[in-house]
């Protein structure tokens, strides 16, 4: 078949058309607010645990190492779509009960990478890491390098700062350790009453619409279970979008490193004050 000039032409304009659409979706889903939800503690409680993996969408599901139901509800969640992470015990300032698998500051650092494989072999298909509890052990640069250290030597996973302290350092050695990352934003579930997850739900979407992206950590609580069912059910008319955790520190990378290309140089601020954060108050332990 000969074509004309004139339908070499409609050709030509048909695709630029589809290239168009295909360029115009992508960049409203670029620019749509993202939000993850970490459920944490899983695998303690089996039947808490089996609601909380009906959480609609892709949730991801955090497993403390060595507990009853973590082998069984992490094949679950895989197999259902869903994210697995390791829940990772690590000492606190306040002295917390960690339970089996937990890292502490007395460890040397032979002690501290056999817990660490033990821990990650506990869990299948772990894909990423979170602290549980921490308040002591991640504002310790020294113990941080060492749990990097164990990371990057099992391949491609990521570290969430779960931010149990203001004087965390866990984001800063992750970055310096070329560890991928993120942190924690809101804690979904402190008080458990349902109209303060709620409300806390509502934080979570508003510092998405206002920054982009966010990352909420809640529990498997059926008070936690039953508001975000029916919270995420709706996400669509609030305006966000639900990512897993891998692919939310992947969104985070690309919009930091598009706002350092497209950015000026800062200049250096003059009698700069110190943050008032950076002398607040501790934050609570994720429990």
């Amino acid at each position: 078949m000969v074509l004309t000039r004139a339908n070499r032409s409609d050709r030509i304009f048909r695709l630029l058309l589809l290239l168009l659409s295909v360029w115009a979706s992508a960049a409203v889903q670029a620019a749509q607010p993202v939000i993850t939800v970490i459920i944490d503690d899983m695998g303690n409680h089996g039947g808490w645990g089996e609601a909380a993996l009906r959480i609609p969408g892709p949730v991801t599901y955090a497993f403390l190492p060595h507990t009853p139901h973590a082998v069984r509800l992490a094949r679950a969640a895989h197999a259902d779509g869903k994210e697995v992470m390791l829940h990772l015990p690590m000492q606190s300032h306040e002295g917390n009960r960690l339970g089996p698998g937990s890292l502490t500051l007395h460890m040397t650092e032979q002690a501290f990478q056999r817990t660490l494989d033990d821990n990650l072999a506990a869990v299948p298909h772990v894909q990423g890491i979170n602290n549980h509890m921490g308040s002591l052990l991640t504002r310790h640069p020294g113990a941080m390098a060492w749990l990097m250290q164990g990371i990057g030597r099992h391949g491609p996973l990521y570290f969430v700062d779960s931010r149990t302290t203001l004087a965390t350092v866990g984001e800063q050695v992750a970055t310096e350790y070329q560890v991928p990352n993120a942190r924690r934003d809101v804690f979904l579930d402190n008080n458990r009453d349902p109209a303060a997850i709620e409300h806390q739900f509502r934080q979570l979407v508003r510092q998405a619409r206002r920054k982009g992206y966010a990352i909420g950590i809640g529990h498997p609580y059926p008070e936690t279970s039953q508001v975000l069912t029916e919270q995420l059910s709706r996400l669509e008319a609030l305006g966000v979008r639900l990512i897993p955790a891998s692919e939310m520190i992947r969104h985070q990378r690309s919009v930091r490193t598009w706002h350092a290309s497209s950015s000026p140089s800062p200049k250096v601020a003059k009698n700069s004050k110190q943050s008032p954060l950076s002398t607040c108050c501790e934050e609570p332990e994720s429990k």
